[in-house]
């Protein structure tokens, strides 16, 4: 009896086992390679009985232990057809553990070495225990040959019948399609081990398995790595490797060792490569050392296969983990078995550091169309459902994609030959649509039966997601119960092999047949297990980079583990997750409710490339459109994936998720790898708007599949393919598809290496591709601008007929084109072809060719060329190997090229540029041409208009001997324009300087001509003066001696551009007719020169015979006084002269009296400014100019007091003196005492400046003494503080009233009196202002007491802060110190002043009366005694003015007193008291006092905030007012009861003229009642009811009294609310208004009917008409202009903010005293604008123009700039907010400089650039371009 049987006690159990296994021996054998993976099969044992061959199988299981033969017995009841009652037995008997014999081994026991590979029976030692013996060279080849060949019997054994990498033994195993290789360009920084520089798929055939190892060349590299994705097929291609080599294939390796580091990380002892080879892979049998010894011999042919670098652990220490890593940088620096071939596999990422940078990296890309095609063709090979299978590919093409990745591809075969049978076609849509519910139908499909256990699943995937989390991979018996090693056998979800620690020691470890798969269960664990909460479900939910970090110390295996979370949370698989979880669907639901809410969390958050694209497959895994369309809004505008590998899978995966989006997006794919397939995911992707590809490693055949997708995608505006070294044909074919992309802006190839002929064939491209704008080219650089959308929809509406001939498109060139080919070693040869390439194409805007190679030659042809190639910028040939011979041939090619602007050549530089000026027929619309002058702008006074031509041959080596020769080939250019020369930089001498001059006249009229840098000497420089007089031409002379800058220029550069007519490129619709002109002087400028007397006479004498007028500027670094006087000597004898500037010249102190002495020496010198004896200027009046006034102006000479008397009498010798500045010298107080006494003899008749010079309070005193003896004298004004100013005016006749303002001049006590003695001397001084002299009320006091005059009046204003803080009482005790009457008192808080009116002799009162009236005053003492002091000074009080005072701060005294000192003022006409504070009490006490004042002629209570009370006891002191002329209330509320006194007051006012009424809240009803009281008043001038909301019920009344108002001068009822109704019944009684001047009903909605009413009859007499926002038209508007035209009164108009668009004022006759005109913000545009500018020529006195908030443009710039100069007293113009460019802004400085006398235009907020603003500033002061309004002084002299 067998002893098995014996032992298990059961012969009858035992013989039915066998006999059911005897049945599929096929079955057996797969479950013993499952079960014992090292275990041989032999062959011998074929021939035994199939019963006895099954018996010796089961003995060898039984042997393993009983986990594995309980396995063993389970495997057997799930997959084979058991009887109910034999699967019973085997479970209760084999299945549980007291079933199995102790005695025949237990689980874990090691077997005996010959048992353990009992089919190659090689012994197992170690190879590192034994010494090293000797033996003879045959012996050891004998022992390598065996080893060698029981190393290949081994690999054809393991790989005999299967592929290898997975170990299930199902028919598709032996399905293989080689994946996509492709070589990677790369370095490795082997300090970092990251990849370096551009890692990029190598172009061309696929890699096949043979060319991975070219072992032909031996310095390829040695070391190889296989780098892809996880499920690329990594693994499956290392077994298949070691597949090829048993089979003879790679014959170049007589070894192959394959290797996993998920096994080699189980190694915990360092390695020696001999260890590594026998130890752990297979052992020779005789004497290894030798083995190992032939070897490292033949080294070169020994291939190491390493598979799972990426899981490779770091070295934690010299014997921990990682030390195999070790071994392995050694083998591949060649340290160890040196010359051997390794290649490693790994995911892409950061490799480890032991990689040499010389390795070889081939990147497995998976599979494509074909390759996916072919797999599935293989697997369902004489399948009937094959065919079926390639439909669901064709039609579904997510799934489609999906296959893409081999380990994908497979599992979806499986799933179709699971549901093909079962479902109808088309199904795969929807029960295959993701990857989760790919793998879901695997697992449904593996099962044999159909039936899933869910118990066991859940339980494997807890092992699965515990290996995850531990980094775990292999597993052994005692990890997995043996139940679930049989199911995970059964269902073909886990893999066996051996492991080996080290010799002897081996064991059977399981893993999970792939990585995804393990992740996939765990997912299941983790969505189903009732032993997982939520919060522990979402801590899984998390997005990876997609960078492998190994600086762990343990794998991180879960990278798609939050893929598979979020795909089982879809709806759709929660009835599997329900059957999974045992109908727990609530909790399934609450799971997956958690996954989608972690997801939507992180689709808000900002993410880097790599984790946007895991996000991107999370949420496409759920299939979830809301929580798509929240990720994909969520995407940033520019989206960018940087240095990661990317698969189709991803892209069609990003793809799906922008479909979801609205807006457009922008990808950047920079330094992405990308498989050939993958552009294909692109197609139809319309939210796409900017694609960029650089360095992406894309292939030729991936360009393929993307120019197939491009004009898919309809968005698309940006494309670049920068540094993928694309091919010139992949270039070309790229090109290609530009016509199909409409709204494309941008192509960028750069970094391509594009040869010369396909260069030209893209500018032949770039020619005929109508939406093409740019080719730019340059190096590397490659890049096309196209279009834009507006521009190309534009072209196909102005090209209906698509028939039309090639002719007619000619004629009308739609488009302009720039050609850039530069440093694109271009020949004269190809300028050829180029050349008759262009004259085809479109105009071009720029041809820019340098860096090539064209030399004298080819630059020629193109200068011949340029005329007809159209260009209309710049032709740039710089950098082509142009000579000096060369120059004159292309300067004769050019001189018949009617567009030439400027041509820059210099050899030095090797620059040579054409530019070009449109020609007017060909300039394009509005819109470029405004563009065009907005460049111009900036050219200012030193650029020139595009009418000139400029010829610049600089540092080109010219001399004398080329000038005649040179001179020939520009004569032809002469005649085509203002040409302007520029020879600087040349050798031409003295000897080129006397020749060129020669030369010049045969030139024409130049406008420039540029000489610097030429080395010319001092007489050469000063001969050139002669050209003046010889070139009609010249106007300009700049000569810089030092530096050798000389230039000659014409009248028409700068600001006289415009002096002679109209400019070409002004835009069309405006006719610009020129500025006036005017007489252009001519000019010298002499700097950095010595200044003699022999030159100077020398220069004198030269420019006698210039013709004039001649402005001299010189400039030297010191001029001596004999010099200057030799200077001024001349000047009598240049009487062309006009200006003398000496600038930046050192003068000496006696330069200001050879200067003040010309004033009277010369007669012709009208100014003379002489400032910091550096800077010095003469003005001179022509000879047609009588005499008149003249100005010196000394400032900052260092004058001080012994100059003065000097001076002065220089000074004195002229017949009249307008100003004279001394201020900032050192005159000092004695200084300016001793020319204070000079001034009688000095006959100044304007200014005297004499400000900061030094002096204190005693100057400003001496003036006070001295006005008496100065009698032209009109006004004085000194400040002492940080202002230091010290300015008299004059008058040219005596004047008997002075004014003299003092100002922050410190007095003490002992200046009071002074100050008063020499007030009541200055009998003509009638007005003093003390402004913060320091005064406090006690002197103040003491210096009105002590001011007396004989008769006359005297008023005096003092300003200090203690007049804020003062009361009342104390101020009015002030007053009542003065020595004369007091006839006025003026007190203003805010202003900080104080005013008092004295009049002489005082009039002294009747004490009587006095005593009389102080005995009816309730006040005490003190206040008695002050009330009767002002009764006495105050008698003959006629004027009291109040503003912001405040009357309660001393308990109403203050209102006491003033009621008590009204009562006394008999002669009181004026009381005024605005914006003040008064209670009650006080009010009444006002009231009390003013209705006593019976003589009152003016009352004005404006602007002060009372209450109801307050206002009526105000309103009953209007009682009896009948004198009342001017009555001002604005800003008090009347209510109905204060109207009614009012009215009732009113009434009896008949003399009253003015009736201000602002603001009071009156409305309709108040109108009523106020207009019947207004019928009384006859007298009446002035009606001010505005902002009272009176409506036209108001108006309606007011409309029926107006005509009864014969003097009636001035209306306001501006924002009352009147309608056009109202309006017309106002205008109709307004005609009968015949006095009428001034007219203000802005705010009003009246509309055209009032102003047709309003311009029927308007008063003959009016001047101001104020109409803002009144809702007019351009009918009103055209009606009132109509009607105003010629007014003899009109000063003021205001129509802003009416739309008067198309209906401009237009004046035919003369305003002679219109001042100001408001047209702000009325829609005035450039067409209406030129009838505006043509009146206002019409109105000689106008000071003021709003324009503002308009549609100006330059040509209302144009315009205005024409008429500045016209209008003399023009003051400020207002343009803001309009659309002038800085073209409109430098014609309006050119105006200003014709001679305007207008302070500023405002130009704030219109389209000029800051820096352009500022330069526009610097040039011309005037031009105001700031937010607050700045105005500038007026010029000194005017």
């Amino acid at each position: 009896m067998d002893p098995v049987d014996l032992q298990l006690g059961n012969k009858n159990l035992w013989s039915c086992l066998v006999r059911l296994l005897s049945k599929d021996p096929e079955w057996l054998d797969a479950k013993m390679k499952f079960f014992l993976p090292n275990t041989d099969l032999d062959s011998r044992n074929e021939t035994l009985d199939p019963e006895q061959r099954v018996i010796l199988q089961l003995n060898k299981l039984h042997v393993q232990g009983s986990a594995t033969w309980q396995s063993f017995i389970h495997c057997v009841c799930m997959q084979l057809e058991v009887p109910l009652e034999l699967e019973v037995l085997l479970l209760s008997t084999f299945g549980c553990d007291d079933g199995f014999t102790s005695q025949l081994g237990t689980e874990g026991k090691s077997l005996p070495k010959s048992q353990l590979h009992q089919g190659l029976k090689r012994p197992h030692q170690s190879c590192g225990s034994s010494p090293r013996r000797k033996q003879c060279r045959k012996q050891q080849l004998e022992l390598a040959k065996k080893y060698l060949q029981l190393l290949r019997t081994s690999a054809q054994q393991r790989y005999g019948s299967r592929i290898p990498g997975s170990g299930q033994p199902h028919a598709f195993h032996q399905v293989y399609v080689p994946p996509i290789l492709r070589r990677a360009t790369a370095s490795l920084d082997t300090q970092e081990g990251a990849i370096m520089g551009d890692l990029k798929v190598e172009d061309g055939t696929d890699v096949s398995i043979s060319d991975l190892f070219n072992t032909r060349v031996n310095k390829g590299p040695r070391v190889t790595v296989l780098l892809g994705k996880s499920g690329m097929g990594k693994t499956t291609l290392a077994h298949r490797l070691c597949q090829k080599w048993a089979e003879g294939h790679l014959d170049c390796f007589q070894a192959l060792f394959l290797f996993e580091f998920r096994q080699l990380n189980l190694i915990t002892r360092f390695l020696t490569p001999s260890q590594l080879l026998f130890d752990l892979y297979l052992s020779p049998e005789l004497d290894p050392d030798a083995v190992f010894q032939y070897l490292e011999e033949n080294s070169d042919q020994v291939l190491l296969i390493f598979d799972g670098l990426d899981e490779a652990l770091q070295p934690t220490g010299p014997d921990g983990p990682g030390s195999v890593l070790t071994l392995f940088s050694r083998l591949c620096r060649g340290t160890l078995l040196p010359g051997c071939r390794v290649m490693a596999t790994s995911r892409p990422g950061k490799l480890p550091a032991c990689l040499p940078a010389e390795a070889a990296m081939v990147y497995i890309l998976g599979f494509d169309g074909p390759r996916v095609e072919e797999y599935v063709n293989h697997f369902f090979s004489a399948q009937p459902s094959r065919e079926g299978a390639l439909v669901e590919l064709q039609t579904n093409g997510r799934l489609r994609s999906l296959c893409a990745v081999p380990a994908l591809c497979q599992v979806a075969c499986l799933c179709l030959h699971h549901l093909l049978p079962d479902h109808a076609p088309g199904q795969s849509v929807a029960l295959l649509p993701t990857m989760t519910q790919l793998y879901m139908q695997m697992v449904l499909a593996l099962s044999p039966r159909g039936h899933l256990p869910t118990t066991s699943l859940l339980d494997l995937g807890e092992v699965a997601l515990r290996g995850l989390e531990t980094g775990k991979v292999i597993f052994y018996v005692k990890d997995i119960a043996p139940p679930l090693i049989a199911f995970g056998a059964t269902h073909s979800l886990l893999t066996s092999f051996c492991v080996r620690t080290g010799p002897g020691h081996q064991q059977t470890g399981y893993a999970f047949t792939h990585v995804s798969l393990q992740e996939f269960l765990a997912a299941l664990h983790l969505m189903a297990s009732p032993k997982v909460d939520k919060d522990t479900l979402t801590q899984h939910v998390t997005l990876h980079s997609r960078w492998v970090q190994r600086t762990k110390a343990r794998l991180n295996l879960s990278d798609h583990l939050p893929t598979f979370l979020a795909g089982l949370a879809s709806c759709t698989c929660r009835p599997f997750l329900s059957h999974l979880a045992q109908g727990n669907e609530d909790c399934v639901g609450t799971k997956q409710a958690a996954v989608v809410q972690v997801l939507k969390k992180l689709a808000t958050r900002k993410l880097t490339g790599p984790k946007v694209v895991e996000l991107c497959h999370c949420v496409n895994e759920t299939q979830e459109p809301e929580l798509a369309s929240l990720t994909a809004q969520s995407l940033p505008y520019q989206l960018p994936f940087h240095n990661f590998p990317l698969t189709c899978t991803d892209l069609a995966t990003l793809t799906n998720i922008l479909e979801h989006r609205e807006a457009p997006i922008h990808l950047d794919f920079d330094g992405c790898p990308l498989e050939p397939h993958c552009p294909e995911a692109l197609v139809g992707c319309g939210q796409i708007e900017n694609l960029r590809l650089a360095g992406s490693k894309i292939t030729a055949r991936g360009i393929s599949h993307l120019v197939k997708a491009l004009p898919l995608c309809p968005q698309l505006e940006e494309v670049s393919f920068r540094d993928n070294q694309l091919s010139d044909q992949v270039v070309l074919n790229i090109v290609e598809v530009l016509p199909h992309l409409p709204r494309l802006r941008k192509l960028d190839l750069s970094g391509n290496s594009v040869c010369v002929s396909t260069l030209l064939c893209l500018a032949r491209v770039a020619v005929t591709c109508p939406t093409i704008r740019t080719l730019q080219a340059r190096k590397a650089d490659l890049i096309f601008l196209l279009s834009p959308p507006t521009e190309t929809t534009a072209e196909l509406q102005r090209a209906p007929d698509l028939q039309e001939s090639d002719g007619q498109r000619k004629g009308a060139p739609s488009r302009s084109l720039t050609l850039r080919l530069q440093k694109c070693q271009l020949q004269v040869h190809d300028a050829e072809t180029l050349i008759a390439l262009l004259q085809e194409g479109p105009h071009l805007e720029e041809v820019d060719l340098s860096g090539n190679q064209l030399e004298d030659e080819g630059c020629r042809l193109m200068a011949e060329a340029a005329s007809q190639l159209h260009i209309t910028r710049k032709l740039d040939l710089s950098d082509n190997g142009l000579s000096l011979a060369g120059v004159h041939c292309v300067l004769r090619a050019v001189s018949a090229c009617w567009t030439l602007a400027e041509l820059r050549i210099s050899l030095q530089h090797k620059t040579v540029v054409f530019m070009f000026a449109q020609e007017p027929q060909e300039q394009e619309g509005p819109q470029e041409r405004a563009a065009f002058l907005d460049s111009l702008t900036l050219q200012m006074r030193s650029e020139l208009p595009l009418s000139s031509r400029r010829m610049r041959l600089t540092h080109c080596g010219l001399q004398a001997k080329h000038l005649e020769q040179l001179c020939k080939a520009l004569g032809g250019s002469c005649h085509l324009g203002h040409l302007h020369l520029d020879f600087s930089g040349n050798a031409l001498g003295d000897e080129g300087a006397t020749r060129l001059a020669q030369l010049l006249p045969g030139l024409g009229a130049l406008q420039s001509l540029n000489l610097s840098e030429n080395g010319l000497s001092l007489d050469a420089v000063l001969g050139l003066a002669r050209c003046f007089s010889t070139l009609q031409w010249l106007f300009h002379l700049d000569i810089s001696f030092e530096s050798q800058h000389i230039l000659l220029r014409g009248d028409k550069t700068g600001r006289d551009v415009w002096a002679t007519g109209s400019s070409p490129d002004f835009p069309a619709g405006a006719e610009f007719l020129g500025f006036r002109r005017r007489c252009i002087p001519r000019s010298l400028r002499l700097s950095e020169c010595p200044l003699e007397p022999p030159s100077l006479t020398h220069l004198c004498a030269t420019l006698k015979e210039c013709p004039g007028p001649l402005e001299l500027q010189l400039s030297c670094e010191f001029l001596s006084d004999q010099s200057l006087e030799t200077l001024l000597d001349c000047l009598p004898r240049l009487p062309q002269l006009s200006l003398l500037q000496l600038s930046q010249t050192g003068l000496s102190p006696k330069s200001p009296f050879l200067l003040a002495n010309t004033l009277s020496l010369c007669p012709r010198v009208k100014k003379v400014d002489l400032r910091s004896l550096h800077h010095a200027t003469l003005h001179f009046r022509s000879n047609e100019e009588q005499e008149g006034v003249c100005c010196g102006r000394f400032t900052g000479c260092s004058l001080s007091q012994e100059h003065v008397e000097s001076l002065c009498r220089l000074l004195s010798k002229c017949k009249d003196l307008s100003q004279v500045d001394l201020s900032a010298n050192l005159l000092g107080d004695s200084g300016l005492r001793c020319l204070l006494e000079c001034l009688p003899q000095m006959p100044i008749s304007g200014l005297l400046d004499l400000s900061h010079n030094s002096v204190s309070q005693e100057s400003a005193l001496y003036l006070v003494e001295t006005l008496p003896s100065c009698p032209r004298v009109r006004e004085a004004s000194v400040n002492l503080g940080s202002e230091q100013s010290f300015r008299i005016h004059f008058s040219k006749e005596d004047q008997a009233r002075k004014t003299l303002r003092l100002s922050e001049c410190s007095f003490r006590p002992e200046h009071v009196s002074r100050l008063a003695t020499s007030l009541s001397q200055s009998l003509q001084l009638m007005e003093l202002t003390l402004t913060q002299c320091c005064l406090d009320q006690e002197q103040l006091a003491i210096l009105l007491s002590l001011v007396g005059r004989p008769a006359g009046l005297f008023i005096l204003r003092v300003q200090e802060p203690w007049a804020n803080r003062a009361g009342i009482l104390s101020l009015l005790e002030v007053c009542a110190q003065a020595s004369g009457s007091v006839t006025e008192i003026s007190i203003s808080k805010t202003q900080q002043q104080l005013c008092v009116q004295l009049e002489f002799p005082r009039r002294e009162e009747n004490p009587e009366a006095v005593a009389l009236r102080l005995a009816h005053c309730d006040l005490g003492t003190h206040h008695s005694l002050l009330v009767g002091q002002l009764m006495e000074t105050c008698a003959r009080l006629q004027q009291l003015s109040l503003s912001q005072v405040n009357l309660c701060e001393d308990s109403d005294a203050s209102s006491l007193l003033l009621q008590n000192l009204l009562l006394s003022l008999s002669e009181l006409k004026t009381f005024r008291l605005t914006s003040s504070c008064v209670s009650n009490e006080g009010l009444a006490h006002l009231a009390s006092g003013l209705g006593h004042c019976h003589h009152l002629e003016e009352l004005d209570l404006s602007n002060n905030q009372f209450d109801e009370e307050g206002t009526k006891e105000l309103m009953r002191a209007l009682e009896g007012k009948w004198m009342l002329k001017r009555l001002d209330l604005g800003h008090l509320l009347l209510n109905s009861s204060a109207l009614t006194l009012l009215t009732h007051g009113l009434s009896h006012m008949t003399r009253l003229q003015s009736l201000r009424l602002n603001r009071n809240s009156i409305g309709d009803v108040g109108c009523c009642h106020l207009s019947e009281a207004l019928r009384a008043a006859t007298s009446l001038e002035e009606l001010d009811l505005s902002h009272n909301q009176i409506g036209d019920a108001g108006v309606q009344h007011l409309a029926t009294i107006l005509p009864r108002l014969p003097e009636l001068r001035k209306i306001d009822l501006s924002m009352n609310s009147i309608s056009p109704a109202g309006g017309m019944q106002l205008a109709e009684s307004l005609v009968l208004c015949r006095h009428l001047e001034e007219l203000m009903l802005g705010c009003n909605a009246l509309g055209d009917p009032t102003a047709l009413g309003l311009a029927r009859e308007l008063p003959q007499h009016l001047r101001v008409l104020h109409l803002p926002f009144s809702h007019l038209g351009p009918g009103g508007a055209l009606s009132l202009t109509q009607a105003l035209d010629g007014s003899p009164h009109l000063e003021e108009i205001s129509l802003a903010e009416n739309n008067l668009a198309g209906g401009v004022l237009r004046f035919c006759k003369e305003l002679p005293l219109l001042r100001q005109i408001d047209l702000v913000s009325c829609k005035i545009d450039n067409q209406t604008v030129k009838l505006l500018t043509s009146s206002f020529t019409r109105c000689p006195a106008l000071e003021v123009i709003l324009l503002s908030w308009n549609l100006l443009g330059d040509e209302a710039a144009a315009e205005l700039a024409q008429v500045l100069p016209q209008m003399g007293r023009l003051k400020r113009v207002d343009l803001e907010k309009n659309q002038i460019t800085a073209f409109g802004a430098w014609l309006l400085a050119e105006g200003l400089a014709q001679g305007s006398s207008i302070q500023v235009i405002r130009l704030w907020n219109n389209p000029i650039p800051r820096d352009t603003a500022q330069r526009l500033k610097s040039q011309e002061p005037r031009l105001d371009f700031a937010f607050f309004d700045n105005q500038p002084q007026a010029p000194w002299g005017t």
